[in-house]
């Protein structure tokens, strides 16, 4: 834990969140800002690469806060961020909070581009029929009163009707009921509920909290941590209903944007786990008082709850270090089924109610694929399916009822926006549509909180509130592909420079091209550098799947299903385009929403769908494909847009898709019919890239 303030320790003071704290000479900004709970962006976890950071000191006297802050009460640039200005540029008074280390009293303003945006979150349950058995049974039952001619305790008398009415033998009991049985019997005048829970293939069946009377409520949760968002479902257990459904952003988002930047924050500092373990602890609670308000239900009356979420997550809420999963061989602590008391994580719930999360199935593919196993059965299909989770660290299942391989490719933040110059999360004013004309290469495009487009009547009153601010990971899926099949980029990524004369949205930016896809404050543009984040990106989902496919012997799959929230505005038509995914009818192409989240539904209400899941995860192959040595040849040859060498005959059925031409790394267009380059030629390009 951090040592407790000293009043002559520097008073900072964040602004426009007025939070205020002191902190020992030396800290760094930005760890001062998490402490304080002030949301700054820092996607590559302290390192000084991303530039999402930035602050400004404010100078003067601020009688009102009794401080004043001068530029020289914060340390000088040191080396990295010297790098980071010489090479990408600060504006004038910015620092990285990063690197600037407190010296003195400061007033700090966070600039609106740094602060976390409040992203788009999809809540709802789908409203699937799931059949129930639950690890939880309500079983009322009148009790024989005492007798003096048979001596037998009341909590042995409440065991034998609980045999007599319900068939339980050698029923147990919660230590923390004991006390309580004779006050509950008597206050019920000898009648009483007891929640049981019998797990899947246990044998044992323990009474977990007692009520007077009749007691004909029961309720769960079903929860997924994603390392984005959190969305939480309270159940009813007696009748399957959602009573309500909630999520949030994922607080740890202010260690670090992506995974591994989130284990080199734990690596990097001695109170990072707890840290972490804290915020999305803290996070679920509060989700847990949302959903409880929204239902009109008690915590107390919360029973079960079933978790899941990626490796990462996984640890973190339990508590446990993941530095482990940061490098090969990425061993886990636990991959198990995990079945505690939700006390034992801090969860004020019922005192009796019982947490049960899903098993990891290896590596960086967790809990939360394992869900979605259980939610979309593949092992239950003839069909071969793909499963395509897209996030920072992608996860990919394939199979049917024969075999089914999975496997984690790290694609990086670059579809959440980041890596991207315009980029940020799906938020109120981002850009999440966008069409080009082939002709005239105009765009139009959509944002988040507007239903017009950009070249409707009326558009800019629409977003009058939250103005455009930026792009989010579908916009940018579709700007890329869109640019690919208006000619303005090659299938080699390039943009073709020799377009300026058509257009004045393709404008020179130093030895390459950019796309303005939005003129004005802020300028939205679509450099190479951009284009080139999605390729990475891309390619190192492609190349996981493709490697899946080899493995399972297939040459095609015959569905696809996009999960997690961000596959839920992902078109299909574009993913594949954009080589994001194999060729397939774009009819059996579609999204499934939070499936992971169903998937804990589904756990939650039937006990049996926990068994399945343990036994169809040990089973799953998973493929390591960094280990791989067929990933790097797939992974470039889907660098190309969709791809070099995959043939694509069923989306150029659905799609007009561009004759191929190459063009020059400058951005000047070359022969149609590209050569072979020499080994020497593409390692250059790669060192280049």
């Amino acid at each position: 834990m951090n040592p407790p303030p000293n009043i002559t320790d520097p008073l900072v003071l964040f602004m426009p969140s007025g939070k205020r704290g002191r902190f020992p000479v030396g800290t760094p900004v930005l760890d001062a800002a998490r402490q304080l709970g002030v949301y700054v962006e820092s996607v590559c976890g302290g390192r000084a690469t991303c530039g999402r950071c930035q602050i400004e000191v404010q100078e003067g006297n601020f009688a009102k806060h009794k401080i004043v802050s001068a530029n020289d009460h914060i340390s000088p640039k040191g080396a990295k961020e010297e790098r980071y200005e010489r090479v990408r540029g600060l504006p004038e008074r910015r620092r990285l909070s990063c690197s600037a280390q407190i010296l003195g009293d400061l007033v700090i303003d966070v600039p609106q581009d740094t602060v976390i945006n409040a992203q788009t979150i999809r809540k709802a349950a789908d409203t699937r029929v799931i059949a129930r058995d639950t690890a939880i049974r309500m079983c009322y039952v009148e009790i024989e009163e005492p007798d003096m001619h048979k001596p037998l305790g009341d909590l042995d008398r409440l065991k034998i009707a609980l045999m007599k009415d319900w068939g339980f033998k050698n029923v147990e009991f919660d230590f923390y009921l004991m006390p309580q049985v004779q006050g509950i019997l008597r206050k019920g005048n000898w009648t009483a509920t007891a929640a049981i829970h019998k797990d899947a293939d246990s044998d044992i069946a323990r009474v977990i909290a007692l009520w007077p009377g009749l007691k004909n409520e029961a309720y769960g949760l079903a929860c997924d941590i994603g390392s984005t968002t959190i969305a939480m479902h309270l159940v009813s257990l007696l009748s399957g209903r959602v009573a309500a459904s909630s999520g949030t952003s994922n607080p740890q988002i202010r260690f670090g944007e992506d995974l591994m930047s989130r284990v080199s924050y734990v690596m990097m500092n001695p109170d990072g786990r707890e840290g972490m373990t804290v915020a999305v602890r803290e996070a679920v609670s509060g989700l847990v008082d949302k959903v409880c308000a929204e239902g009109n239900v008690q915590r107390n009356d919360i029973l079960d709850a079933v978790f899941v979420g990626n490796p990462i997550m996984h640890h973190l809420f339990l508590g446990i270090d993941p530095t482990e999963l940061g490098g090969a061989p990425f061993a886990l602590a636990v991959s198990g089924a995990v079945r505690i008391k939700a006390s034992d994580l801090g969860l004020k719930l019922n005192q009796g109610a019982r947490l049960y999360m899903l098993p990891c199935i290896a590596g960086h593919v967790g809990a939360d694929a394992a869900a979605v196993t259980l939610s979309e059965g593949p092992h239950r299909q003839d069909e071969m399916m793909l499963i395509v989770d897209v996030g920072t660290n992608a996860e990919i299942v394939l199979g049917n009822s024969t075999r089914v391989v999975a496997a984690s490719s790290p694609t990086g933040p670059a579809f959440e926006g980041a890596e991207i110059s315009g980029g940020q999360r799906a938020a109120p004013g981002a850009i999440e549509r966008v069409r080009i004309d082939p002709d005239t290469l105009e765009p139009r495009y959509r944002v988040i909180g507007s239903e017009l487009w950009s070249d409707q009547p009326g558009f800019a009153e629409s977003v009058q509130t939250t103005g455009v601010t930026g792009i989010c990971g579908s916009g940018i899926i579709e700007v890329v592909a869109e640019m690919y099949l208006a000619g303005i980029i090659s299938e080699d990524g390039v943009v073709d420079g020799s377009l300026g004369a058509r257009s004045p949205r393709i404008v020179a930016n130093g030895r390459t091209f950019s796309y303005v896809l939005k003129d004005g404050e802020p300028k939205i543009t679509i450099t190479q550098n951009d284009v080139r984040a999605i390729q990475l990106a891309k390619a190192a989902l492609y190349a996981g799947t493709k490697l899946l496919m080899e493995k399972q012997h297939a040459d095609h799959v015959d569905r696809i299903h996009f999960a997690g929230a961000f596959g839920s505005f992902i078109d299909p038509k574009y993913a594949m385009v954009l080589g994001l995914i194999p060729d397939c009818d774009l009819d059996k192409v579609s999204a499934v929403g939070n499936a992971a989240g169903a998937g804990a539904r589904m756990a939650l209400l039937n006990r049996g769908y926990r068994r399945e899941i343990e036994e169809t995860v040990s089973r799953i192959e998973k493929i390591e494909t960094a280990l791989e040595p067929k990933f790097q040849e797939h992974f470039v040859y889907a660098m190309a847009l969709p791809n070099k060498v995959d043939p694509f005959p069923k989306l150029a059925a659905a799609v007009k898709l561009p004759p191929r031409k190459t063009v020059g790394e400058d951005g000047t267009a070359g022969d149609a019919t590209p050569r072979r380059r020499s080994r020497e030629e593409r390692a250059a390009r790669r060192g280049r890239e």
